[in-house]
């Protein structure tokens, strides 16, 4: 930890966030750093964090990239002890998410089930909805009879865990702290919680799991499986907790991981109509995109189609750093379906474009296919998938430099940013391939 080092006044977009001035001037005004170098933590109140704004607002950390300025630079993490009292030290609070596995079930929505569609699974709840009635859960739980059980806010009762931290393991003590449970469900032999996410993330913070674990635990004679469940696009990415000493905040250790796909019976055939179809366009004039997740990308332009956000706001909502907001904004742009303006503070606002919309509203399958579309608008994207299906295999990077340098791309200037941005073809090239079903 760097407590002693005076935190900078810096935001890597040079613009301070609410968040970062709130917490710089709590910092400030309650010595907080000075208080962790000497007692190694510090405990502050909801009322204390409101004198400068809202608390709800500002202990909402979802992943580590969220972590305000000052908490970054310090590494430092937060977490709800009671109703209304937070502890401050440099716990290791966050967990990276394992690689997914590569390999995909399929499934289908019930032919007798007309309101889950898709294109229109907008929440958390909606999509594990969808995912029970299309038989995931009873596939990764591994257990009968599952009955929706618990879920909401409710009290954490009393606990105390150790906790990892870079000066030594820490004691916490929990007391009638607030918990959320997505959704759980109850079979013959488990009680499973659910912490369900619709944005893609690296990281997640392992309190989600851990506190609901540990009042569930007391509170049952089952075994209690907590279990992560991502859903974007169609896919959902389901990871399997254990903790192997309950008492322990970082003995998290994954049990299982599976991913399954709503099937769209999109054949080869569908994708080379469209290679032959989709006329080519000139290149605009916005950077060649560094965005190497096409997920991501309709991940972000999926929330956008609820509603427009600033860059400050998907940097904090988010699972972004300012550079990557700025990188996956300019690639839906690049493809048409986001655009740039500003709010009625003048705040960058990205929205949606009308044509964004309309793909958006589609049914999944031709939602796919237009995304395909509007990718194969490029010519670096169409001669690389070209070359792919001709051969087999994906082109190297230095043919795919070579296909780039012939396309008129805007504003690529050294040979470097050639092959760095050779990765997005790739990355988007890979989806494609990856939404045919066999």
């Amino acid at each position: 930890m760097q407590a002693s080092v005076e935190p900078s006044r810096r935001c890597l977009s040079g613009i301070m966030g609410l968040n970062d001035t709130a917490w710089e001037n709590l910092f400030d005004k309650y010595h907080i750093l000075a208080e962790i170098e000497r007692n190694g933590q510090f405990t502050i109140s909801a009322n204390q964090i409101k004198e400068f704004r809202e608390p709800r607002l500002m202990t909402k950390f979802d992943h580590k990239v969220n972590l305000p300025t000052i908490f970054a630079e310090n590494q430092l993490a937060i977490l709800p002890v009671t109703r209304g009292d937070y502890v401050i030290s440099s716990f290791s609070a966050y967990k990276e998410f394992e690689q997914p596995s590569t390999d995909v079930q399929r499934i289908s929505i019930p032919a007798h089930i007309q309101s889950l569609m898709p294109q229109f699974l907008v929440s958390e709840a909606i999509a594990l909805n969808c995912a029970n009635a299309c038989g995931i859960l009873e596939d990764f739980l591994e257990d009968e009879a599952l009955v929706a059980t618990v879920s909401g806010r409710m009290s954490s009762g009393e606990f105390n865990f150790n906790i990892d931290s870079a000066s030594g393991t820490r004691a916490v003590s929990v007391t009638n702290s607030q918990i959320e449970i997505d959704a759980a469900y109850e079979g013959i032999n488990y009680l499973s919680l659910f912490e369900a996410k619709r944005d893609l993330s690296d990281d997640f913070l392992v309190r989600q799991l851990y506190y609901p674990f540990r009042v569930w635990s007391n509170r049952v004679t089952k075994i209690v499986k907590p279990v992560f469940l991502i859903f974007s696009n169609g896919i959902f990415n389901l990871y399997q907790y254990q903790f192997d000493d309950p008492q322990n905040y970082n003995s998290l250790r994954l049990v299982k991981q599976k991913n399954y796909v709503i099937a769209t019976e999109i054949c080869l055939s569908d994708i080379e109509n469209l290679l032959g179809t989709v006329p080519e366009v000139q290149e605009p004039e916005i950077s060649f995109p560094q965005a190497d997740s096409m997920s991501r990308i309709i991940n972000l332009i999926e929330l956008l189609h609820e509603k427009p956000m600033t860059r400050n706001s998907i940097t904090t909502e988010y699972a972004f750093d300012v550079r990557q907001t700025n990188y996956y904004t300019d690639a839906g742009r690049y493809l048409g379906l986001i655009d740039k303006g500003r709010d009625e503070d003048n705040n960058i606002l990205f929205q949606l474009s009308e044509k964004g919309h309309r793909i958006m509203n589609l049914a999944y399958r031709e939602r796919q296919l237009a995304i395909v579309s509007q990718i194969l608008e490029h010519k670096p994207f169409r001669e690389t998938l070209k070359l792919h299906l001709q051969n087999g295999v994906m082109p190297d990077k230095n043919t795919i430099v070579r296909i780039m340098k012939n396309s008129n791309l805007y504003n690529i200037g050294a040979e470097s940013t050639y092959f760095r941005r050779s990765s997005t073809i790739i990355g988007w090239t890979n989806w494609i391939l990856s939404i045919i079903d066999d």
